[in-house]
């Protein structure tokens, strides 16, 4: 079935399970059928039984009400953490597995050990300056509340002088954008464990909570291993091709600091999938590709700047494809994605990565 836009008259597919559709033009066309969920794109960190869960997700999508998720809800959350944020270094570290799901990721508990070492062991983080949320019995696990409530952890108190690091390894999906804030039309998301019930977290929200409030003085690293999120923070500056594209939503609405800066490193770009993988092991461990080969180059390059990280994680995930045997390539999926920077303003890319 298709239908044309009334704009630029040209035909388009109707998708099934749509409200609105929006053309190339840019042009919104409502599709009737008042009771029908909004569609989903594509799924979380790469596995395909996340796509068996698409047609349950998007009958229960207008129950969830997860299309716009207020950023509002912050401030009214009671903290549950007991220990306060320690001023200085500080991370919030977020593992979601969805164990008891068929769409189960099998690397993210791994990415956050690692990932912990990294802060712990390079840069020099104290031990009760990093929270984390997994699905194990000596954490809280990741739902939506805890999540938001660990933003809220993370965000406490800022000084000048400040450094955060917010990472999160887990599902990611994508969602029509009815507020004019996207250029290609779709907000992204995270998914929380509970995100089939209480919904997801969306960019909006996410760029409200961790990169509005950042004062003069605090940077803000976010390194976020999940499919389609290229702009999950929804920051003004994406870097593309060795220069700083301009990412400012059509509206006009500010996505910027209030004085401070925020840096996001992605898996992919927000039209691709980010694999769950035991490609880079030899011992055949699951571990998010992204994450991988972040933490690999920084060990590996002590002073590495962050072009240099950019463009060792696109070498490596390069390398594998290549390495891929040609009898076996069928099985062998292809990891299709391409990491990518951005912040909150310009920057010059060649200066050290530090935390």
């Amino acid at each position: 079935m298709s239908m044309a836009c009334q704009k630029c008259r040209q035909q388009l597919p109707l998708p099934p399970h749509s409200l609105l559709f929006r053309c190339e033009c840019g042009n919104l066309i409502p599709l009737g059928n008042g009771e029908r969920s909004l569609p989903v794109q594509e799924h979380g960190r790469f596995s395909s039984k996340m796509r068996r869960f698409r047609n349950k997700f998007r009958r229960n999508s207008s129950r969830n009400n997860s299309l716009s998720p207020s950023p509002s809800v912050s401030p009214r959350l009671s903290l549950i953490f007991t220990k306060p944020p320690p001023s200085g270094k500080r991370a919030f570290l977020c593992g979601v597995t969805y164990k008891k799901e068929k769409f189960r990721l099998k690397g993210t508990l791994h990415d956050v050990s690692t990932m912990k070492e990294l802060l712990l062991r390079k840069f020099n983080f104290a031990d009760d300056s990093i929270l984390i949320l997994a699905e194990e019995e000596a954490y809280k696990p990741p739902t939506r509340k805890n999540i938001l409530e660990a933003f809220k952890w993370l965000m406490a108190d800022l000084k000048s002088g400040d450094s955060l690091v917010f990472y999160f390894s887990g599902h990611g999906l994508r969602q029509p954008d009815f507020s004019n804030d996207e250029l290609d039309g779709f907000d992204e998301t995270i998914c929380p464990l509970d995100f089939r019930t209480k919904g997801m977290i969306i960019d909006n929200a996410i760029n409200d909570i961790l990169v509005k409030p950042l004062i003069p003085g605090v940077t803000l690293h976010a390194i976020i291993d999940s499919c389609h999120s290229g702009t999950v923070l929804d920051l003004p500056w994406v870097y593309k091709e060795n220069k700083w594209d301009d990412n400012r939503p059509p509206s006009g609405t500010n996505k910027g600091t209030s004085g401070g800066r925020a840096i996001c490193f992605s898996a992919c770009k927000d039209n691709q999938l980010a694999a769950d993988t035991s490609a880079f092991s030899a011992e055949k461990t699951m571990t998010g590709a992204m994450t991988y080969t972040f933490i690999k180059a920084l060990w590996e390059n002590p002073d590495i700047t962050y072009q240099g990280l950019l463009d060792y994680m696109h070498k490596a995930i390069e390398k594998v494809n290549k390495a891929r045997c040609p009898l076996l390539k069928v099985l062998q999926r292809k990891i299709d994605q391409e990491p990518v920077l951005s912040s909150s303003e310009k920057f010059d890319t060649n200066i050290r990565f530090k935390l």
